[in-house]
């Protein structure tokens, strides 16, 4: 294609899909969608109705930038600054880990379970390790009778999480606290859900993860000792103090861990109806557990 040809929106994205192919991207055109979009501040439908307009070199600067960073294997949601969750925008940064849907499902367990109480007041969440706020955020968003407080060991986590849940006005129902786990929860205060996306990535499981990710995620929010299990371990081991009776705690974790997250939450004792949910790739993905007596 010769240069003399006018850079048009649907010439970039050809030339930047099979750019992104060439660095290994296996999303590459979506990609491409995605920065443009970005880098012309419009709408992904957008780009197919004005497919012959040529993009200004300001513009055209912007884009190529970003297609650079993206090539050097830094995440598109990073460079966008937002990921889509639960069909809400949220902003990110790399400060915290880059939302997936199989956290989606522990949002609907929680939210579930907080339904089948509707017509109770006081009812009140805490989320350890809140990241962006995605959980508690979309919680708080769809469960409106509720109130939270979400902690993170991360005050720039924090940041991005009250920046979520102003955007999607639910910064009046939710408390932020910094602090390692129930370190930041006020003493004697119970709730009657307590929930989770803690780290519980093994270092053995490195080799086989996305080369990306540990280049550009936060290790403290990905690893965890005794194999990925250690922080589900303190959170089961003490989360039993914080909830009221009859209180349900529910944790992801990897599919190669599940096994022995119920059963760590069974050799305790402070826990009955425990339960593994799946995510829809039918892996065991998340535990349920209601507070015995």
């Amino acid at each position: 294609m010769s240069t003399a040809e006018p850079w048009t929106i649907g010439r970039l994205l050809n030339w930047t899909t099979e750019y992104l192919e060439s660095k290994g991207s296996d999303e590459a055109r979506l990609e491409a969608q995605l920065l443009l979009c970005h880098a012309l501040d419009c709408q992904k439908i957008q780009l197919y109705t004005r497919f012959e307009e040529t993009v200004d070199d300001d513009k055209r600067s912007k884009f190529r930038e970003l297609v650079k960073q993206r090539a050097a294997g830094i995440p598109v949601a990073y460079l966008l600054g937002t990921r889509e969750f639960y069909s809400m925008e949220f902003a990110i940064t790399s400060d915290v880990l880059i939302p997936r849907p199989e956290t989606e499902h522990l949002v609907i367990e929680t939210l579930d379970r907080l339904k089948a109480r509707s017509g109770e007041e006081g009812l009140r969440f805490l989320e350890l390790g809140t990241g962006s706020g995605i959980i508690a955020v979309t919680v708080a968003k769809h469960a409106k009778q509720v109130t939270g407080l979400a902690t993170d060991i991360s005050k720039k986590a924090l940041e991005v999480a009250r920046g979520n849940a102003e955007k999607h006005g639910v910064a009046e129902r939710i408390e932020f606290a910094s602090g390692d786990l129930f370190d930041a929860v006020p003493v004697g205060e119970k709730f009657d859900i307590i929930v989770s996306n803690p780290p519980y990535v093994a270092d053995s499981e490195k080799s086989m993860m996305d080369p990306q990710v540990i280049a550009h995620e936060p290790h403290v929010a990905l690893f965890a000792d005794e194999e990925g299990t250690a922080v589900l371990r303190r959170i089961l081991e003490q989360a039993v103090d914080y909830l009221k009776p009859g209180g349900w705690v529910l944790l992801e974790f990897s599919p190669m861990i599940a096994s022995r997250v119920a059963k760590i939450a069974e050799q305790l004792g402070h826990y009955q109806q425990i339960s593994i949910g799946k995510d829809l790739a039918k892996h065991d993905r998340y535990l349920v557990a209601q507070k015995a007596g």
